[in-house]
């Protein structure tokens, strides 16, 4: 049995006098329930609790293992792949008692991680489906693993289990639309076309949180024993050894505030004059974009939104031992993973990003067992206005850079979303393409399609005289290069030119940015300006939320990307050890639903 804190001895001695009888019956973890989907062609770990020492027989069609269960109770069993095609079928756990797992299908399970941008809600305002009928999907199964607030997750130590259960998509009850409309967009708009593609069972798994930064996800011991990332576990292990005297009043608090802020954006999305004004401010977008003017302002909910107090969690490795670890080692295709934000409140911390993504990737790995499997990463939309100068210094820009640089591990791809990000709101509605993207990637890496998969990857520069040209690694060129649009408009983003390739900048020795001229010649972009006579490097795309149009005639955009390697963190600036923030979830603030073309 776990214990989550150190409470003295009497405690301990207690645990173990009633580990007996708390085991007494074959227990099985949340992930193991009716309408699961088990990963086909792959070995299917299956584990549970027993007495000690029970012998325990697991059973899926033609399919068996044995096990006894340990002296602390727990047992494990590898059940033999099964083959693409095979039917539903029960599986059945047999100990001293029997437990059968219903309706359970063979086919693709997925793990969708990360912060708010995965957790935002289908059933948001501009994310939900228009075609409510097109939801309905018996072979689409979606386990949603509960948020930590609420129950207990300052886990000192990894916990056994979440709460959870496996429900098919449906949109036919009360019950499941209102779990469905509470499921990732971006999952959920992954699935279904992974399902149009492979024709096949999918299992979705939803573990993600908003505010959560990625050490937070990784585990202690791999914080640990990285030279960069240690002073994480440090931060970790300071607060652990004082719990749970600390923060005893966090989650009152915090869950106060998530019902103050429902209740505020239920009303407001009520408002009868409220919503005439956003119909009317979404209607008129297109019009005056393509008068190249920009839309007038928002209109103003008439309620003032609660305030939100920030609050704080330490640094690492409380999501992994909370959410992910108890999910290790469900066997599962891939994982999709859409974080960033909580990575790029500095310089330093965005530049660190690039050692600790690929740690915790690594980290994921070794613990699931199932070798390299695939990691796709939605790398950070747009956010904030277009810059006056071509080069921003933004964190965003240092991050992206960092999320490009991780696909130097094996089975990793990017969705590039830099094209249908939202200039004011962080949680964009455009959760469609996000999903189609990562289907992209998953349909190549996966299971191998030979298709175009992602928009133009930088490869390398050549100076031309006055010129660099820009090549791109000839995969991601696709059927060619071309200016492309953004198949989602945000009403409130400045037009970007349908004629002229924007967001190039290029300094010479004196690293002074200027807007760069930047012109399609082949599979290859030839940049220049007037102002610098002697080029040495280009950037693209490199700020919080540039105006930039460069895609493939597959219609997926580039990559942004730098071609120097000159210092973006500020010299002598500590790494800052950043809490992994938790706010109130904003995915039920009232969005606009954005005309898409």
């Amino acid at each position: 049995m776990k214990m989550r804190y150190p409470l003295g001895s009497f405690i301990v001695t207690l645990n173990c006098l009633l580990a007996g009888a708390l085991h007494a019956e074959v227990k099985m973890p949340a992930i193991f329930s009716d309408h699961m989907v088990l990963q086909q062609e792959a070995k299917l770990p299956v584990w549970g609790w027993a007495d000690p020492g029970e012998k325990v027989a697991v059973t899926f069609g033609s399919a068996k293992a044995e096990a006894t269960s340990g002296p602390d109770g727990k047992w494990r069993v590898d059940l033999p792949p099964v083959p693409a095609g095979t039917p539903p079928g029960t599986l059945v756990v047999a100990g001293k008692n029997t437990i059968t797992i219903s309706d359970v299908l063979v086919g693709e399970v997925w793990l969708c991680s990360g912060q708010s941008n995965m957790e935002y809600h289908l059933g948001s305002p501009g994310v939900r489906p228009t075609d409510t009928q097109h939801v309905n999907d018996s072979q689409l199964r979606l386990f949603h693993s509960a948020n930590f607030y609420g129950d207990d997750p300052r886990d000192v130590v990894p916990a056994d289990d979440v709460k959870g259960s496996w429900q098919v998509c449906s949109y036919e009850s009360p019950y499941a639309r209102d779990f469905l409309w509470k499921f990732s967009g971006v999952g959920y708009y992954f699935g279904k076309n992974l399902r149009t593609a492979l024709n096949r069972p999918v299992g979705l798994i939803e573990s993600a949180q908003g505010g959560t930064s990625a050490q937070a996800w990784t585990s202690l011991s791999a914080l640990a024993s990285n030279p960069v990332l240690s002073h994480y576990a440090d931060v970790f292990k300071a607060w652990a050894a004082t719990a749970p005297g600390n923060n005893v009043d966090f989650f009152a608090k915090l869950n106060g505030e998530i019902a103050a802020y429902q209740k505020w954006a239920v009303a407001v999305d009520a408002d009868p004059t409220y919503k005439a004004a956003m119909k009317a401010w979404i209607a008129s977008a297109p019009q005056v974009r393509a008068s190249g003017q920009r839309p007038p302002p928002q209109p103003v909910p008439p309620i003032p939104a609660p305030v939100q107090t920030l609050h704080y969690l330490p640094a690492g490795t409380f999501m992994f031992n909370s959410e992910l670890n108890p999910l290790i080692p469900f066997a599962i295709k891939g994982v999709i993973w859409y974080q960033g934000e909580g990575n790029a409140e500095g310089p330093a911390s965005a530049f660190e990003y690039r050692t600790l993504l690929p740690a915790l990737i690594t980290d994921w790995r070794t613990r699931w067992g199932q070798g390299d499997f695939p990691f796709l990463i939605v790398q950070l939309a747009n956010f904030g206005e277009s810059p006056k100068d071509p080069v921003e210094s933004s964190n965003w820009a240092i991050l992206r850079e960092s999320q490009l640089k991780t696909l130097a591990l094996p089975n990793t791809g990017l969705a590039v979303t830099i094209d249908i990000g939202n200039s004011q709101e962080v949680h964009y509605s455009d959760k469609a393409d996000v999903g189609a993207r990562l289907a992209l990637a998953a349909r190549h890496i996966a299971y191998g399609e030979k298709i175009v998969y992602t928009g133009p990857i930088y490869d390398s520069f050549t100076t031309e005289g006055d010129k660099i040209r820009i090549t791109f690694k000839s995969p991601s060129v696709g059927g060619g290069l071309v200016i492309g649009s953004s198949p989602w408009l945000d009403p409130r983003a400045t037009p970007v030119s349908k004629t002229k390739l924007e967001g190039f900048g290029i300094a010479g020795e004196d690293k002074n940015w200027v807007s760069a001229d930047a012109t399609i010649d082949g599979n290859s972009v030839v940049v220049s300006s007037p102002k610098v006579a002697k080029p040495i490097s280009v950037r693209y795309g490199w700020a919080g939320g540039p105006a930039c149009n460069l895609y493939n005639k597959e219609n997926l955009p580039a990559s942004p990307f730098r071609t120097d390697d000159w210092p973006v963190v500020p010299a002598n600036l500590p790494a800052r050890v950043a809490p992994a923030r938790v706010t109130t979830p904003v995915s039920t603030r009232p969005t606009p639903d954005a005309p898409r073309r």
